[in-house]
């Protein structure tokens, strides 16, 4: 029988029809048969030594070797947002609108134009952690800076243009009702249990077992109970926090273990599939808010919305969470 989950903590339902789905074995991606990439390409803006084709560099982390970084962080060529102007509201006839204030930056995290971050080494990845640490913190210091999205596009089905391994980040001056709703429903579960619902759901996960992929002192990894697609996984911080900004120096080792460990196990078990990931963390002035709780979503692009979904916003996932979880900590 087919089955339809509900996300605690934001109401949303997820049709599960594995009567049409896949085994996993089947969400492998079919064998690239593309000349691998090189270590470096001179056409890249990433690539050590095309310094010019950046706009600026405005943070560079050393590398051990001599001469060589190890992370920058750059404006983004072609943003979505800039920095010039400001936050009000305008309106024109009966609609409203305001000036395209941002940020958007990229992080380029290797100097290598072939180094993904499963083939990377726990240390490396920590860089690229602290990395978005530093610039989140920094970042949020403005006031006009209400909401900050750390993300990663792997892949052309995942909406990458630069093949060089990098991740990106969104300021904006609003924050959309897709994060208020969840903000809103996180709100009304603690005015009615006193609780946090992601800690409640912790606290179950870690009891079930079910759906578990890893855990340490600091992160529990899962397949969360209403995946909207399959393989999906959350890392969630087992301590209280609100914001991305209060990590801990010894949770963002345990952080970049256990990214690295995922994405590795992905890659392996899925030949390297598109994905996204990002950083749902709590917007300004949220960060000592007791029902938020910030997490890390990865979300491999394995499967195609159709009709049905935008029309009823709807997910259909043809894979059960407990199946995938189950697949990804199999030994091969």
């Amino acid at each position: 029988m087919n089955e339809i989950r509900q996300n605690k903590a934001t109401k949303q339902w997820v049709i599960y029809a594995t009567a049409r789905g896949k085994r996993p074995h089947d969400f492998r991606r079919q064998k690239d048969e593309s000349e691998p990439l090189s270590v470096f390409d001179q056409g890249c803006p990433f690539c050590p030594g095309n310094e010019g084709m950046l706009p600026s560099i405005l943070i560079e982390v050393p590398g051990k070797k001599p001469n060589l970084w190890q992370a920058r962080v750059v404006p983004n060529k072609f943003p979505a947002l800039t920095p010039e102007g400001d936050t009000s509201r305008f309106t024109k006839g009966i609609y409203v609108g305001m000036q395209g204030y941002g940020k958007h930056e990229v992080i380029i995290e290797t100097p290598f134009h072939n180094q993904q971050i499963a083939q990377m080494s726990p240390e490396e990845v920590e860089i690229i952690i602290e990395t978005y640490h530093r610039r989140y913190v920094d970042l949020m210091k403005e006031h006009k800076n209400m909401m900050i999205i750390i993300f990663r596009n792997h892949g052309l089905q995942a909406g990458t243009s630069l093949v060089h391994p990098h991740s990106q980040i969104i300021v904006t001056g609003m924050v959309p009702n897709h994060i208020r709703w969840r903000e809103e429903e996180s709100q009304r579960y603690f005015d009615e249990w006193g609780r946090c619902v992601y800690c409640d759901i912790l606290d179950f996960e870690i009891r079930d077992r079910k759906r578990v992929v890893l855990e340490d002192s600091s992160f529990l990894v899962f397949v969360p109970y209403a995946a909207e697609g399959p393989f999906e996984i959350w890392i969630m911080p087992k301590n209280h926090q609100a914001s991305f900004g209060q990590i801990s120096d010894e949770s963002k080792s345990d952080l970049a273990f256990g990214l690295r460990e995922i994405l590795a196990r992905l890659h392996k078990k899925l030949n390297n599939p598109d994905y996204n990931y990002v950083i749902n963390t709590s917007p300004q002035y949220k960060a000592d808010e007791p029902q938020l709780h910030w997490y890390l979503q990865i979300r491999p692009r394995l499967t195609t919305q159709a009709g049905f979904e935008i029309g009823s916003g709807i997910s259909i996932n043809p894979s059960l969470p407990e199946t995938d979880a189950d697949f990804l900590n199999k030994e091969e």
